[in-house]
């Protein structure tokens, strides 16, 4: 039995009641790591790897306490002295691991790996200071540091290490664990590789540091600014040193399990989540081949071994990689990559399948899919695209390897630890048996034409307003309404996403108020993004919407019918506040981009509506909620996909044609926003929608202000709204990560259970 009072004596000869939080979250800390070693096995001759260069965990606190069955029991305990596990959590720093929808993927699919009692771990690195933290100063983003990593803390230091070969340098690596536990079931690890020698104190102003330090530098941020040849080069760094200790650690183990290399594939599977871990292929070879194997048999393992999960069509996305790069970081994987080719060219006449193409680029997709064993898309429309556009000559030779597999969230984060008022509702309702079968959120459909269960569900939103309220009043100093419309948008800034569009949307109905047309609620537009630092329009866009948010806001005439929010340092704790909290998801990038999403997900689990066009798993959310339950604008796929084709698309027609649109883009370079914000900024973003504006903003830009208009109205209609929400609740089950991680075993993975 797991005792908060029995933790605290041991550890500081105190009552519960008498204890700082720090004192309480770290004994929380301790006995939440017992309690989770407990449940380790090593059941499971076959091992599953997952490497990723993203691991957004969030803060691990509540969500174990809940996996492993102790939560009631520790809120209870702390409650009775005096104590709340809310204020505690928030002594906990959050993993500064990932960045976005790629990185809290992983987290989700490592969750639902353990609450399968699936063997299987993830490999990634230890960034000290992740991403970056968010400031804004000035209406501009700010990077700086982003420090996460205590003294006592999740990580645990294991006496494992490997030598790393570079180009011009060996290091030695360490390891740290994290453990990863199940709902009821067992806890796997997830593995982060670091240097001892990495030193925090080199970055300068900003996050700025010398990128050829490489003994000081390897894990210091996640995504390293690659504007320049040494940060392309560091990147290499990076991805090279986490497949080769990746690629030791898996031999290792499997050695230790029986294995004598030939039947490697019997005991270990790696998951290689996107192209940041390609290299891990040439690795094992190489390491294959040192060991005694012969090249071709080598190959052969290591193609049965490794499986490839594609995120994107987006070229930049797709790495490809200078031989020349590879010869200064990696020389030794040079002879084999361009044996890979070799065997590649001989095989097939067309060079679009190539490995290293004309240019001496190196493909790393193409490693993937011609030495992996499957390749899967995350969504059925992504999927469809990859094998009829994107990489149809691959689907062509080898349409066996290619499968679907749509994403999930984990429902332990996203409902039951987020939103407390709406899990307790529905185990009221309809029991206990969703949190392990999310399927059975479908029994939900039976109360959907009962009044008083519908108006119970609108009360738990607006109580989750009020949380939200409360929380972004006392970190951010922000006010907001909580009879508003909450209309948010919550990701990544990338121009795909069509953060500019909203903004766009913004300024219209600015004008719209600013002329008498004045919508009968309020309405509150949140954002919440982190740009690149070197993508440069990502920035410009955020300038943009933080020029809005002061003009619209301090404006007395538009504020008390709308309000725009930009949260600072989005991340994953915020999430877990404004998602329970939304009215109106904005899923609106441009059809045929977004590979998935799984912010559509969430948000639809908690009881938001979505706006959104027909791309990435949206197209299966319409599919499942029906079309009187979402609000579905904009061109499709196939008609975006031609116009790429064509070339056909210009921004400047729809610009001159549609005065709604002009006046709202012309906006962005008009007095009231030069005098708030950047002029070199703001003219920055106004040509490149005119110019060029790649993924097509203006293209949609009627119909979402169309939609969009609809669907505030219709909010109006409570009853009929909140049947929309309970909808769209009780669809959510196939969203969970469980069922696409079972999918994953049955298709690709046949681990045991």
């Amino acid at each position: 039995m797991f005792s908060v009072k029995e933790y605290v004596k041991k550890m500081y000869q105190r009552e519960v009641g008498a204890c700082s939080d720090r004192e309480l979250y770290e004994a929380l800390l301790n006995m939440t790591q017992e309690a989770a070693k407990e449940q380790e096995s090593s059941k499971g001759k076959k091992k599953l790897y997952y490497i990723s260069a993203e691991f957004l965990i969030g803060k691990l606190l509540s969500n174990n306490l809940i996996n492993l069955g102790l939560y009631d029991q520790v809120k209870k305990e702390l409650e009775e002295a005096g104590k709340l596990l809310t204020e505690i959590e928030e002594i906990e720093p959050e993993p500064s691991l990932g960045n976005g929808g790629l990185g809290r993927l992983a987290a989700c699919f490592l969750d639902s790996i353990a609450t399968l009692g699936l063997n299987g771990d993830g490999i990634g690195l230890n960034y000290h200071l992740g991403l970056f933290k968010q400031e804004f100063e000035n209406n501009l983003q700010k990077e700086t540091v982003n420090p996460w990593i205590e003294e006592h803390s999740w990580l645990t230091r294991r006496e494992v290490s490997y030598p790393v070969t570079f180009g011009n340098l060996t290091v030695h690596s360490c390891l740290y664990d994290i453990a990863v536990t199940g709902l009821h079931n067992r806890t796997n690890k997830l593995h982060l590789f670091d240097i001892d020698t990495v030193d925090e104190g080199i970055v300068t102003e900003g996050i700025s540091f010398d990128k050829e330090d490489i003994e000081k530098n390897l894990t210091l941020f996640l995504y390293p600014d690659d504007s320049d040849e040494k940060g392309h080069l560091l990147r290499i760094f990076q991805q090279y040193f986490m497949v080769s200790n990746g690629a030791q650690y898996i031999l290792d183990e499997a050695v230790k399990k029986g294995c004598n290399l030939h039947d490697l594939p019997e005991y270990a599977v790696i998951q290689i989540n996107d192209t940041h871990p390609t290299m891990v292929i040439p690795e094992l070879i190489r390491l294959l081949v040192q060991k005694g194997i012969d090249l071709d048999e080598a190959i052969e393992i290591v193609s049965k071994t490794c499986a490839y999960t594609n995120h994107t069509i987006l070229a930049e996305a797709l790495e490809k990689w200078p031989i020349r790069y590879l010869k200064k970081v990696v020389p030794q994987l040079v002879p084999i990559i361009e044996i890979l080719d070799d065997k590649v060219r001989r095989k097939f006449d067309d060079t679009d399948l190539a490995v290293i193409d004309k240019n001496d680029n190196v493909h790393m997709a193409h490693i993937d899919i011609h030495y992996g064993f499957s390749v899967n898309g995350v969504a059925y429309l992504h999927t469809e695209i990859l094998k009829k556009n994107e990489l149809r000559k691959f689907y062509e030779i080898y349409p066996e390897k290619f499968n679907n597999k749509t994403n999930g969230i984990t429902f332990r984060r996203w409902l039951l630890h987020c939103n407390h008022l709406l899990a307790d509702w529905i185990t009221s309702k309809i029991g206990r048996g969703y949190k392990e079968d999310a399927m059975e959120l479908e029994k939900l459909e039976a109360l959907l034409d009962d009044k008083k269960a519908l108006h119970e569900v609108q009360a738990i939103k607006h109580e989750n307003k009020k949380i939200l309220k409360e929380y972004l009043l006392r970190t951010q100093g922000i006010e907001i309404d909580d009879h508003s419309i909450f209309d948010i948008q919550v990701k990544r800034l990338h121009e795909y996403k069509r953060q500019q569009m909203n903004a766009l949307y913004v300024i219209h109905k600015y004008l719209e108020i600013k002329r008498g047309k004045k919508p009968g609620r309020p309405i509150t537009i949140m954002f919440g993004a982190k740009a690149a630092p070197a993508y440069v329009i990502a920035k410009d866009i955020i300038h943009l919407i933080l020029c809005l948010e002061e003009l619209v806001n301090n404006d007395p005439d538009v504020s008390p019918y709308m309000k725009v929010v930009m949260v600072e340092n989005y991340n994953v704790t915020l999430a877990e506040k404004l998602i329970p909290a939304c009215d109106i998801s904005e899923q609106i990038s441009l059809a045929s981009k977004e590979a998935s999403g799984t912010g559509n997900m969430k948000f639809m689990l908690n009881g938001a509506v979505t706006l959104g066009t027909m791309d990435g798993a949206n197209v299966e959310i319409a599919e499942l909620v029906g079309r009187d339950n979402i609000y579905i604008f904009g061109e499709n796929s196939e008609t975006v996909i031609e116009h790429y084709k064509k070339g056909d698309y210009c921004s400047k027609d729809y610009y001159e044609k549609n005065a709604q649109i002009k006046e709202a883009v012309d906006f962005i370079v008009g007095p009231e926003l030069m005098k708030l914000g950047q002029k070199e900024n703001l003219e920055r973003l106004y040509k490149e929608l005119l110019n060029k504006d790649w993924f097509m903003t203006l293209l949609d830009f009627e119909d979402y202000v169309k939609v969009k208009e609809q669907a505030y109205k219709d909010f109006e209609d409570r009853d009929v709204w909140m049947r929309k929400m309970l909808v769209n609740i009780s669809k959510a089950g196939f969203f969970s990560s469980d069922r696409t991680i079972e999918q994953y075993n049955e298709d690709i993975w046949k681990l045991e259970k």
